[in-house]
């Protein structure tokens, strides 16, 4: 029913499904002497109600359920809780996933011209962030800000110094979400396994509108990461082999490595981005613009 609907439509779609569903019944809800649909006799939520609020999985357990953790497990090779930082001290441009790229398709060919005659002219491209949209995978590990880690047998917790953003990779064993009634967002769905010492992460239904990589390179509605992850240094190094694919957008498979550095004396700040103050900052495109008309006066 929705499988056709971009992201933010289907979001909006199941919204009015879920929304609708007390007062489905309309000649029912006239009625006194019974409850409007979705609401007990004294008024309260119905308990179908109550787990479609809570989201509830029909099937499986949630990561945090107690009988999820307690379930027996092979230990796990590694453990990533903590704070980690991109290691950039070979160059700032490692944060960004190429060069190399792939051979992009028309939209990546015109992505790269244009952020090379807008770094010409001094002036920001594609500026999304500035306008508070998310960063969203694959740039939101590398974004110039730390990440905390906590890590359990069913989900590893990702918080993001940048505007702290979220992602969760589940561990339980869970498949991904029907394609169907999944719901795309910037930092997706990301379903991860162990192969010997290594974490094995497939992430997808990830979220397109204003969504970029590096200088303003889109991803379409196929966009999908698989990371390898393993510990070097004894467990002061995080390594990451990514595989960003999208045959929309580009052939095969856009391949990047990344070393991330565990960061001991390092904390999560609260972070908001708020446009009005963006506007400040030179590095948006509403701040490069005020700095250009102040200078005219």
């Amino acid at each position: 029913m929705f499988k056709s609907l971009p992201g933010f439509a289907k979001t909006a779609a199941l919204s009015v499904v879920f929304s609708a569903l007390p007062g489905l019944c309309f000649a029912q809800a006239a009625a006194p002497a019974a409850p409007a649909a979705g609401r007990t006799a004294g008024g309260g939520l119905s308990q179908d109600r109550m787990d479609e609020l809570a989201h509830k999985h029909p099937k499986y357990l949630g990561a945090l359920a107690p009988e999820n953790l307690a379930k027996k497990r092979p230990k796990a090779p590694f453990d990533v809780t903590g704070t980690w930082f991109v290691d950039l001290r070979r160059s700032f441009n490692d944060f960004r996933f190429g060069p190399n790229y792939p051979a992009f398709k028309e939209p990546g060919q015109t992505a790269l011209r244009e952020a090379e005659e807008a770094r010409k002219k001094g002036v920001a491209y594609r500026d999304v962030s500035g306008q508070c949209y998310p960063i969203g995978m694959p740039m939101i590990m590398t974004r110039v800000w730390p990440i905390s880690m906590i890590q359990k047998p069913t989900i590893i917790y990702m918080l993001f110094a940048f505007t702290n953003s979220m992602r969760f990779i589940y561990l339980d064993g869970r498949e991904h979400a029907d394609s169907d009634y999944a719901v795309p967002t910037y930092n997706g769905e990301s379903i991860g396994h162990w192969e010997k010492d290594t974490l094995v992460v497939s992430t997808k239904y990830i979220e397109p509108n204003e969504h970029y990589i590096d200088s303003g390179i889109p991803i379409s509605d196929e966009f999908e990461i698989v990371e390898r992850i393993t510990m070097l240094d004894k467990g002061m190094t995080m390594h990451i082999d990514y595989s960003l694919t999208d045959p929309k957008m580009w052939p095969g498979e856009w391949k990047s490595s990344k070393n991330f550095l565990r960061q001991d004396y390092s904390d999560i700040p609260e972070v908001e981005c708020l446009p009005n103050l963006n506007q400040n900052l030179p590095s948006t495109g509403a701040g490069q613009k005020a700095l250009d008309d102040r200078a005219k006066k």
